[in-house]
C-alpha cells in the first residue's frame, strides 16, 4: 500500500473542483478508495457520479493488484527454478558432450565442459571443443615405467621439447593424433625428413583429448549426449 496519496484539486472555469495531480502513482485499492472518497466530496451535487463506473473501475483495480502479485509469484518460481537448473547442470562440469552438430572430419563435434551459467534465465554451458584425439608417445625408463618421457608433439607430428620449441625430429601421422606403424614401429623422420630407425619411440597405449584454444558457449537445452 501506498505510503501516503495526496490529492491536489483545482476550481475549473465551470465552478467544479477537479483532481490535477496525486502524489503516488502505485496505488492499492485502499488508495483507490481514498480517491473516489475525495472526488465524491468534490463532486457537482447536480451532476453525481457514476456509481457503476465507479465500481467498474475499482474492479479493475482490484483485478491489477491481483496481476500483480500472480507476476511476482512467477517470478519468484522462475528464479527458484533457474537456481534448480543451475545447480544440476553444474553437474556436468569436467565430463564430455555433445550438442548434435558434426565436424570437418564428419563426426560429432565433443566438448569438455568447464563451467555452466545462468544468462536471463538460460542455462548456458562454457565448454572446449575436442578437436581430436592424440596417441600418446613415449620414450620409456627400462627400469621403471612410472618414469617413461612422455614425447609431445603437434598436429603435423613435429616433435616438441619441453618449451614447445620444435626439435627437428617428426612423428609420421596417418591423421592429426594417429602416428604410422610400421612393422609394429613408430615411424620417425629426422630434420632432412630421413627416416630413424634406431630410436625408443614407442606408444603408450592411451590416447588425450587436444583442445581447442578457445571456449565455446552451448545452450543447456541444445546438448545431446553426455559421456
Amino acid at each position: 500500500m501506498a505510503s501516503t496519496v495526496e490529492v491536489n484539486s483545482s476550481v475549473g472555469i465551470d465552478g467544479n473542483s477537479y483532481t490535477t495531480a496525486i502524489s503516488n502513482d502505485k496505488l492499492t485499492n485502499d488508495d483507490f478508495l481514498k480517491l473516489m472518497i475525495q472526488e465524491l466530496k468534490l463532486q457537482d451535487p447536480t451532476k453525481p457520479m457514476d456509481s457503476a463506473k465507479m465500481l467498474s473501475t475499482q474492479m479493475q483495480m482490484s483485478q491489477m493488484n491481483t496481476n500483480q502479485e500472480m507476476i511476482k509469484a512467477m517470478q519468484s518460481m522462475q528464479t527458484a527454478f533457474t537456481q534448480s537448473s543451475l545447480s544440476n547442470a553444474s553437474g556436468i562440469i569436467g565430463k564430455n558432450v555433445e550438442d548434435g552438430n558434426i565436424g570437418s572430419s564428419g563426426t560429432s563435434k565433443a566438448y569438455t565442459v568447464r563451467s555452466v551459467e545462468s544468462v536471463e534465465g538460460e542455462i548456458q554451458v562454457k565448454a572446449q571443443e575436442i578437436l581430436y584425439l592424440e596417441d600418446r608417445v613415449v620414450i620409456p625408463d627400462s627400469t621403471d615405467a612410472t618414469k617413461s618421457q612422455v614425447v609431445n608433439y603437434n598436429a603435423a607430428g613435429e616433435i616438441l621439447d619441453d618449451k614447445g620449441n620444435k626439435t627437428g625430429n617428426k612423428i609420421v601421422l596417418t591423421s592429426p593424433g594417429v602416428p604410422l606403424l610400421s612393422a609394429g614401429k613408430l615411424t620417425i623422420l629426422d630434420s632432412n625428413n630421413a627416416q630413424v630407425t634406431n630410436h625408443k619411440y614407442t606408444l603408450a597405449g592411451v590416447t588425450i583429448p587436444v583442445y581447442s584454444d578457445k571456449l565455446t558457449t552451448l545452450p543447456f537445452s541444445n546438448i545431446t549426449k553426455i559421456f
